[in-house]
């Protein structure tokens, strides 16, 4: 298996499939992305976000992230899914390797293609063809430092080239690519493929680790479906 290099900065998303954006939030503006998510429930490990205009200037064209998204994607780009997720001493927990293949619609219209569906949060989930999967973005909001202890995404460089990946592939992926730690800093944002492969680690020791998690279509709509949208 290939090592683990912990200094991530050098990835790039044309190359690696992922990119880092250092201080893309300055402390002024973390502050006030703070304020936007107080409403949110605090007693899960992912809140998923269903409604989010407090999140627009964040995420709109002109905002600190949706302009990340906007670089890449054009100005299409959308927000399409806000996940939420707050790791804590009381709730801190580590995901295997896996990629991302849903999508969150606004109402189930059984179509060639789509499925299995679920429902998380209350939201409309599906399964897409990959393609659309493999044309979005995912980018990672830092409001917390992450080192190689506290929770780092781990991501296998090149494995959003692979198409959809048969889950008993993926470790057979992982050992042939090896992975890499994305490490940030309070602002950063991280850019990566949503189809990549990826995974996180469980803080150790546990504290604190919150992250604003936004996929980013440029698609008009996904087939004859409807974004739920952000």
């Amino acid at each position: 298996m290939l090592a683990t290099v912990c200094r991530s900065a050098d990835l790039t998303l044309n190359d690696d499939g992922a990119q880092l954006f250092a201080q893309a939030l300055d402390e002024a503006a973390c502050g006030r992305l703070e304020t936007a998510l107080a409403a949110l429930p605090t007693n899960r490990p992912g809140v998923r976000i269903g409604e989010g205009r407090q999140l627009q200037p964040f995420l709109d064209n002109a905002g600190p992230v949706g302009a990340i998204a906007a670089s890449v994607l054009g100005e299409q780009a959308r927000p399409v899914r806000a996940i939420l997720f707050d790791k804590t001493a009381e709730r801190n927990w580590a995901l295997g390797w896996h990629q991302d293949r849903t999508i969150v619609v606004k109402a189930r219209m059984d179509t060639d293609g789509y499925g299995p569906w679920t429902v998380k949060s209350g939201l409309i989930q599906v399964e897409p063809p990959f393609e659309i999967l493999e044309r979005m973005m995912t980018l990672r909001v830092h409001l917390d430092a992450v080192d190689e202890r506290n929770a780092p995404l781990r991501i296998v460089p090149g494995s959003h080239r692979l198409g959809r990946l048969p889950e008993a592939e993926i470790e057979r992926v992982v050992a042939t690519f090896g992975e890499r730690l994305c490490l940030a800093g309070r602002g950063d944002v991280w850019l990566y493929a949503t189809s990549i492969v990826h995974a996180s680690l469980a803080a150790d020791p546990p504290r604190r680790r919150r992250v604003l998690q936004i996929d980013f279509s440029a698609d008009a709509a996904p087939g004859p479906l409807a974004w739920r949208g952000v």
